[in-house]
């Protein structure tokens, strides 16, 4: 049985993907949603879905870290950097971060899944497949058997990813990608829509196109990510 702790949860954010989450984590978890969250410059609105919205500098004076989980609701902004530093933040506030499995998704039995992840309807996720923490698979994927995602990574929909293949950490998968076996993607890169990857590929690199070739604009470019917040 879960404990309270597990049971109730706080979403930090408040855009479209917040919405979903609380959609989701409702409908479809033994999770609570009792509160959002958002950091004080962006704190515009005192409710959503009925729930009252917190600053988030503040949220463990009103919602103990003892008592309650988080979820770090946000998409790939600055190559999942947003995502990430808040994750991280409220890591060190002394929050679980839960995740979400959808019960339309296929996960073999011994598929290892860390925390803060999401996982959308129609995903396949085959024997041994490790997902890390802070990964979102958005809905009808298919990531083959001994395939790793590493932490930080934005899985968008109906990517194909072959076995024994290898994500390295902040990377972005645009819809209809396709990756052949034993496939290494270095870290922080931006996989276009229906690119197909053959070769391994180089850190923050952009790879459009069938066989994907990289692109000269670097992935920071591509989504203005600031050097020094890595």
């Amino acid at each position: 049985m879960k404990s309270k702790q597990n049971n109730r949860l706080v979403i930090v954010g408040e855009g479209e993907t917040a919405e979903i989450a609380y959609e989701y984590f409702t409908h479809d978890s033994p999770l609570e949603v009792i509160a959002f969250s958002v950091e004080h410059d962006y704190l515009k609105k005192e409710e959503l879905c009925g729930l009252p919205v917190v600053e988030f500098e503040k949220l463990e004076e009103v919602y103990s870290p003892s008592e309650f989980s988080v979820y770090v609701a946000n998409s790939s902004t600055q190559l999942n950097r947003v995502r990430t530093r808040l994750y991280l933040e409220a890591k060190r506030k002394g929050y679980r971060a839960a995740t979400y499995v959808s019960s339309k998704a296929f996960v073999w039995r011994n598929v290892e899944i860390g925390e803060n992840s999401f996982i959308f309807e129609n995903n396949v996720l085959q024997y041994h497949v490790k997902i890390g923490n802070n990964v979102t698979l958005w809905s009808g994927n298919h990531v083959g058997h001994r395939t790793v995602i590493s932490d930080n990574c934005f899985v968008s929909s109906h990517c194909v990813i072959s076995g024994f293949c290898e994500i390295g950490e902040s990377c972005f998968l645009g819809v209809n990608s396709s990756f052949g076996d034993r496939i290494k993607v270095a870290r922080d890169c931006v996989i276009g829509a229906g690119a197909v990857v053959i070769r391994d590929t180089e850190e923050r690199k952009v790879y459009v196109g069938n066989p994907a070739k990289a692109l000269e604009k670097s992935s920071f470019d591509t989504f203005h990510v600031l050097e020094d917040s890595e």
